[in-house]
């Protein structure tokens, strides 16, 4: 790209500011060439360098007896017992997914995975927390139906389950969806590497398939820019990567058979930045340099020039860190395995990146170096911005317009309106590969057995997992919105008999160079940091997605959070968010109001009633819900009562009680006649920290004395049973009605015209 096309300076057409440019001549004591400001300009994009947000992600908790990687590789790793570590990593691919959603999100798949198996683990399980516009909107439906076929498609045929996520329709994601995937996998404790270079003298190996023109720039280039119309988004295909979920999965094997076999110094993941990041993230950490041998890189089209080479972000490709006495064996397994393995570098003592147009058999005087830069530059010296906050101007005046004011006419019919069925999503997803699986998806967190990933041993203890997030509390106050999506997945984590052991996020933003997304920002991460130091619970890794606008409008923030739990000991099967006849309903945790908060503010009833954004959050008490959250956990697991007490459990969240009760309905065909629940607020709030849980009638007294004694609030409200959804006056659905509207809502809505947007 020259600046005779775009009538403007080199490093302002790849992205760069003037004052990033004048930081690289100061770097480098003299001019770049075109190759060096293509590899900065990937390097230090907001994808890649999180340069408006490091300062902020610096004041979250991410320490803990357990951790042993914290954020800044490429998972977090955690100790789960038993001599098994866990590596767990929340990605987003939001931008290549609004241009072409089928590849977008299948590369976003298979990009998280190679996060997992970079680190030494085999990745077990994938969720997808998904974010699109409404329904009625035909292009949102195509890119629905192509994320999900992405998805589907890469997972399934790569052989890794996909367990569990969240699909939300939503206006302020119609031109920009969000596209979150987070992955679990699992490894020997002492098989964990990290992506270091170091030894020089050690080559650098290239494994996987071939570079192409696919992906140059990625979402290095797409990330750093909101979208415009649909005839420029569709310019920007060709930064779309392409995946080959095949090519994956002998990548998969091939790398964790070198890593059992000790045959790695360090393994690297080619993501943003593609090679440049690569060397230039292993060489730094390690301390060291290294020449890249641009010629050796295989290419699968022709004369490629060395900056497409080096910033292209082509999928299933993975950098090995090989001893040369080790390369032979090496060669070896990817043979076995059918992969190229290209040595394309060697390990230096420099400190500095070199490409140099060679092949790696004529390395000398003769070979012309291409780019030549410190290592450290690109990887660690990043511009760190601190851009100007700002709180929204209109911030008090919403607060003061509660929608706690406003009146339901009709709150059966606003109930039926919220409910949706998304197994249409999920259906399309093998959940049940490794036989692990112990909840479906449509759970409030998938369970999997704890397995010895060297031996298939089972310990008899289990992981769970929850994808949460939640624009409507966080468009009303970010950092409360936070904090509560901290609670609601904690709580998620309860209602399958699992503690939380750490938290993982994917921050999607506006555009940062707006103050009041900064602000936002900001304010979710303070939110998050109070709420884990509360719980004790740290962070070991995320993403920031930011840029993600469209047409000048930022979507409303939308922090998205995986967190992962453990159950001590698997009994039997959590018994999932159900009904049973004859079941005594009873609902635990507060109802707050008299805080100062609004009950209905952020609700689902409010946003559906006009008002989004007004009113003002409740604040959580975080020491009272750690009592609630533990006593639903010891009920739910059998440690506090007989198991099977209890048949049946929802936390209660967005749509408040009512959602959850006409959920349990309609997954169960059960009825329920509810007589305590005061008016429609008290119906449809969404305070954290609650469940509902369907009590056997023989065990009732002993659930109530062990809720009595922890001091955990407890209403009776209700019986199980019937072929009606009753609570006394305010609304009576027929069982019928409810569950046909909850399988029929999605289906319908995709079926209605065309998809193609």
């Amino acid at each position: 790209m020259s600046s005779d096309v775009t009538d403007q300076p080199t490093h302002r057409a790849l992205g760069l500011t003037d004052d990033e440019y004048e930081d690289i001549r100061t770097t480098l004591g003299r001019d770049p060439n075109h190759l060096e400001l293509a590899m900065y300009s990937v390097m230090w994009s907001e994808h890649c360098s999180y340069k408006s947000s490091r300062v902020h992600l610096r004041r979250l908790p991410s320490e803990g007896d357990h951790v042993l990687v914290g954020p800044g590789e490429g998972a977090g790793v955690l100790d789960v017992g038993d001599g098994i570590a866990a590596a767990i990593r929340i990605e987003s691919h939001n931008h290549p997914s609004a241009i072409e959603p089928y590849q977008g999100a299948a590369t976003g798949v298979g990009g998280i995975l190679r996060d997992i198996f970079s680190m030494g683990a085999r990745p077990i399980a994938v969720m997808d927390p998904l974010r699109f516009g409404p329904l009625d909107d035909p292009r949102s439906r195509w890119v629905a139906e192509g994320v999900v076929a992405g998805v589907s498609g890469y997972g399934n045929s790569v052989g890794v389950p996909t367990v569990g996520g969240e699909t939300v329709f939503d206006p302020t994601y119609a031109e920009n969806p969000l596209v979150n995937v987070l992955c679990l996998g699992l490894m020997p404790a002492e098989r964990l590497v990290l992506g270091r270079a170091e030894g020089p003298g050690n080559l650098a190996v290239l494994l996987g398939s071939a570079t192409g023109r696919d992906g140059i720039g990625g979402v290095s280039v797409l990330a750093s820019a909101g979208f415009s119309d649909a005839e420029a988004d569709a310019d920007k295909r060709p930064s779309v990567q392409v995946g080959d979920p095949f090519e994956e999965k002998r990548l998969i094997e091939a790398c964790l058979e070198l890593l059992e076999g000790d045959l790695a110094v360090g393994v690297q993941d080619l993501g943003g930045a593609g090679i440049t990041c690569a060397t230039a993230e292993t060489a730094a950490k390690g301390g060291s340099g290294m020449d890249v041998f641009v010629r050796a890189i295989p290419t699968r089209e022709p004369h490629m020039e060395p900056f497409e080479v080096m910033t292209s972000e082509s999928q299933e490709r993975m950098l090995a860190i090989v001893e040369p006495e080790r390369l032979d064996e090496v060669l070896a397994i990817a043979a076995r395995w059918e992969i190229r393995a290209t040595v394309v570098g060697r390990v230096t003592d420099t400190g500095q990146l070199r490409v140099i147009d060679s092949d790696g058999t004529d390395v000398g005087e003769v070979a012309e170096v291409l780019a030549d830069v410190p290592a450290r530059s690109l990887e660690d010296e990043a511009p760190l911005y601190h851009r100007e906050m700002a709180v929204p101007a209109d911030f008090d005046a919403r607060r003061a317009d509660s929608p706690d004011a406003l009146a339901c006419e009709d709150a059966g019919a606003d109930l039926l309106e919220m409910l949706a069925d998304t197994s249409w999503v999920w259906s399309q997803y093998d959940h049940m590969l490794f036989l692990n699986t112990v909840t479906p998806p449509g759970a409030d967190a998938a369970v999997l057995r704890l397995k010895h990933p060297g031996t298939g041993e089972d310990t008899s203890r289990a992981l769970a997992m929850s994808t949460d997030g939640n624009h409507l509390w966080c468009a009303v106050d970010p950092r409360r919105g936070a904090a509560m999506t901290v609670v609601e997945s904690v709580m998620n984590l309860a209602t399958v008999g699992a503690r939380p052991l750490a938290m993982v996020n994917c921050l999607n933003f506006g555009n940062p160079e707006h103050p009041e997304v900064m602000w936002q920002l900001s304010e979710a991460v303070d939110g998050f940091t109070e709420a884990l130091d509360a719980f004790g619970v740290p962070c070991v890794g995320g993403n920031v997605s930011l840029y993600n606008e469209s047409r000048g409008s930022d979507i409303d923030p939308t922090p998205v959070i995986g967190m992962l739990g453990m159950v001590d000991r698997l009994v039997a099967r959590p018994p999932g968010p159900t009904l049973v006849e004859g079941g005594r309903l009873v609902l635990v945790g507060a109802l707050p109001g008299t805080d100062g908060g609004d009950l209905l503010a952020g609700s689902r009833w409010a946003a559906q009633q006009g008002s989004r954004g007004t009113g003002n959050l409740c604040e959580p008490d975080f020491g009272a819900l750690e009592v609630v959250a533990a006593a639903v956990r010891d009920l739910v697991g059998g440690q506090a009562v007989p198991a099977g007490a209890i048949v049946g459990v929802h936390d209660v969240a967005e749509g408040g009680v009512g959602l959850a009760l006409a959920e349990m309905v309609a997954r169960s065909g059960e009825g329920a006649t509810i007589a305590r629940i005061e008016d429609h607020r008290a119906l449809f709030a969404e305070s954290p920290g609650r469940a509902v849980l369907c009590v056997d009638p023989e065990h009732l007294s002993e659930v109530l004395a062990v809720l009595e004694e922890r001091g955990v609030p407890t209403q009776r409200i209700g019986v199980a049973g019937g072929d009606r959804l009753s609570v006394k006056g305010l609304f009576d659905l027929e069982v019928a009605q409810v569950t046909s509207r909850w399988s029929s809502a999605l289906p319908d809505a995709l079926d209605r015209g065309t998809t193609q947007g």
